[in-house]
């Protein structure tokens, strides 16, 4: 079992490098890109077909799937092309990190094709939505309170409570699949809350980082301070903590819960243009800045998911 790891643990290093090599940019980056443009496209076709359905707004709704499913591909790519760099994150007390790294990343990528495509997609939103609520409980939590006064384990942890938010919402939700069925996809209110909370506190939490903090990037407020050379970065991170407190007190009362959701998918959205896509264009071979991008489209399209997921009529009238 052992030698068969180690054989397959070379292939995925050594197969990955060679197919980049051509392109002059590290294997990493390079997997990233590929899987970000495959999905874009298997997307984009299936999402065209709906978006006659759709009127306004809910034409940008649709794409929340999309950058969902996205990132949820170039994040599973890293899990085979940056190994040693991930396996370190498994807790100790689990054996095999090679191993689940491994499988995380293939999980990912399937589940990006499941969503983006509509093929079993609730299953895979709520196996995505259970895999980051793991995420939090075993890696992120015990972090956060070994270190209670670092504001950026915090924020790691409650971004992966609001992706697993996005997740869950979607799964919950009658759009999730092509035949679209009414009352029997439709969970107890209790159970509806749940997308709600866990996108809601972590809005709270990010908005009061960015007004406290409005020199770090916004959207996700971790360890990188925004460019000086990107125009209004400062007024940028305000506007968007005044959003993200605002949404978040929306989902935590129950009150205009998808102009809310709504409002700030589309401001996070504005935050990729215009801080996100110039750093990943200045540049585009930077793991780093790749992830920053992808990490950002991501939590929009959580956010869009739980936006998609309430019913038009039941929020206008709970509003």
């Amino acid at each position: 079992m052992q030698i068969q790891l180690c054989c397959f643990q070379q292939f995925v290093v050594v197969v990955p490098a060679l197919a980049a090599a051509p392109f002059g940019m590290p294997a990493i980056a390079f997997w990233m890109y590929v899987c970000a443009s495959l999905l874009f496209i298997i997307g984009l076709i299936k999402i065209f077909n709906e978006l006659p359905q759709e009127h306004g707004v809910d034409k940008v709704m649709r794409f929340g799937r999309l950058f969902f499913a996205i990132s949820m591909a170039v994040f599973g790519s890293e899990h085979f092309t940056d190994t040693a760099d991930i396996a370190p994150l498994v807790p100790r007390w689990i054996p095999a990190h090679t191993f689940w790294v491994y499988l995380v990343g293939l999980a990912f990528i399937c589940a990006a094709v499941s969503i983006a495509v509509l093929v079993q997609a609730r299953l895979a939103a709520a196996l995505v939505g259970m895999t980051f609520l793991i995420f939090v409980c075993v890696m992120d939590l015990p972090g956060t309170l070994a270190h209670p006064h670092n504001r950026f384990f915090w924020a790691l942890a409650l971004r992966q409570l609001a992706l697993s938010g996005g997740a869950f919402a979607f799964a919950m939700s009658p759009w999730s699949t092509r035949t679209r069925q009414p009352s029997r996809a439709q969970l107890t209110k209790a159970l509806a809350a749940i997308p709600r909370f866990f996108v809601g506190i972590p809005s709270l939490f990010y908005g009061v980082e960015h007004l406290l903090h409005p020199e770090y990037v916004p959207g996700i407020p971790l360890q990188k301070l925004t460019p000086e050379w990107i125009p209004g970065r400062i007024s940028l991170s305000y506007f968007v903590g005044v959003i993200l407190i605002l949404a978040g007190v929306c989902f935590l009362v129950n009150k205009k819960t998808r102009m809310a959701a709504t409002t700030l998918g589309l401001t996070i959205l504005l935050t990729v243009l215009w801080i996100y896509l110039p750093m990943l264009l200045a540049a585009p071979t930077d793991v780093v800045a790749l992830n920053y991008f992808f990490d950002t489209l991501l939590f929009c399209g959580a956010i869009l998911l739980l936006a998609n997921a309430m019913d038009k009529k039941t929020a206008l009238t709970r509003a």
